[in-house]
């Protein structure tokens, strides 16, 4: 990525502390640019489509998603690998993207986000016109 286009993360593995105590894991993500824009992918386990909230607020762009675990009834957990069942992660984007026009979607446990560059930032071919 170039400067302009720069986005700010932290580690990707860490487990933090939302203000209401709730254990948060931070979604590992791969990110990608391309010459139109970037795409972003989350993993996200066992996160549903109604239970992600995805928000832009000027240049931050906040993920977040709720696991949902559904127990058979009359069965109880005895023992979890899982420990959290929030996943949080923010990013700051660059003013070259159109956050107006992002494009989300969610398959297999991975959030994808296809953010376009603004068009005026895109490069263009200018026609010359002869006389």
């Amino acid at each position: 990525m170039n400067e302009k286009t720069e986005m700010t993360t932290r580690k990707s593995n860490e487990m933090q502390q939302t203000p209401e105590n709730v254990p948060t894991l931070r979604p590992p993500v791969n990110i990608y640019e391309d010459a139109e824009g970037i795409t972003v992918e989350a993993d996200m386990p066992g996160v549903s489509r109604d239970r992600l909230q995805l928000r832009v607020d000027k240049d931050q762009l906040l993920v977040e998603g709720d696991v949902q675990f559904t127990m058979p009834e009359g069965m109880e957990a005895l023992y979890a690998d899982v420990h959290a069942t929030r996943f949080s992660r923010s990013f700051t984007l660059s003013r070259e993207l159109d956050t107006d026009n992002i494009d989300a979607s969610l398959k297999d446990g991975v959030l994808r986000l296809r953010i376009p560059k603004r068009a005026e930032v895109l490069p263009r071919k200018i026609e010359v016109r002869v006389g």
